[in-house]
């Protein structure tokens, strides 16, 4: 008997060898955007490096479009625009990296509303993945 409770199903995007071992072995996160524009990854590498250097406007964009890249990923696997992301599945981690990095950018260019969505849907998503990011 199914538990009509349990609420949906994890969704698990695929992995895209080629883009992360691409970004895993040094090249630059823009050439990895430019050869595999869907891979939410090489977006959160960008949006990571761009924050770090005081670019939060660039930053914000870049975690932009990987949300949204992401988004679309996981509507085509499954997911209903509600349920869980696990960050233990590494195919997950570039959306949820993207979802994080749009929340802080955010934050410091004064979108406090999006921030806060931001947030609450990465802890809704996962809370290890909102533990793990914000440590």
């Amino acid at each position: 008997m199914d538990n009509l409770l349990a609420g949906p199903p994890p969704t698990l995007l695929p992995d895209l060898p080629e883009a992360r071992e691409a970004l895993e072995s040094g090249v630059k996160p823009s050439d990895v955007a430019a050869r595999f524009p869907a891979y939410p990854g090489a977006w959160a590498a960008l949006a990571e490096e761009y924050f770090a250097q005081g670019h939060a406007v660039t930053s914000y964009a870049f975690a932009r479009t990987g949300y949204h890249r992401g988004l679309d990923q996981l509507r085509r696997n499954g997911w209903k625009g509600h349920g869980p992301i696990p960050w233990e599945h590494e195919a997950n981690r570039g959306f949820l990296r993207c979802l994080y990095s749009l929340a802080r950018a955010a934050q410091s260019i004064g979108e406090k509303d999006e921030a806060e969505r931001c947030i609450q849907f990465l802890k809704d998503s996962d809370p290890a993945a909102y533990d793990a990011l914000t440590k």
